[in-house]
């Protein structure tokens, strides 16, 4: 009965870990207008939609970068705002926890969910 309980103890204490990765996912929808209909938004030269389109991006640590573009018009690259993720705070001093948050980029999340962007005609 002591080995079910622990066993239990232990299993629970696996599955409350990473809680911001169980919580809130690794990826936020981010939803994109710009002046120029159909303008292409990729993220790491993968193309991800047209505008206007909303799309899921991956939670990183780092700097986040989307480029829109279209024929005609110059390029416009966007950074895209993050704050910490208030949930992660649960994993209180569960390093396991925060390794995965962190691992799985779920330790930030994007603060801003729509992007207008203005592109310029080309010279």
């Amino acid at each position: 009965m002591k080995k079910i309980l622990m066993g239990s103890l232990v299993i629970a204490a696996v599955c409350m870990t990473s809680c911001a990765t169980i919580f809130t996912g690794t990826k936020d929808r981010i939803y994109f207008k710009s002046n120029v209909p159909g303008a292409t938004v990729s993220l790491n030269d993968n193309e991800l939609c047209k505008t206007p389109c909303d799309t899921k991006i991956k939670r990183r640590l780092g700097t986040t970068m989307v480029e829109v573009k279209a024929d005609g018009y110059e390029p416009k690259l966007i950074e895209l705002d993050k704050q910490f993720n208030i949930v992660s705070v649960i994993n209180l001093t569960n390093l396991i926890g925060w390794g995965i948050d962190l691992a799985t980029g779920s330790v930030m999340s994007y603060d801003q969910k729509v992007y207008k962007v203005e592109l310029t005609k080309t010279k």
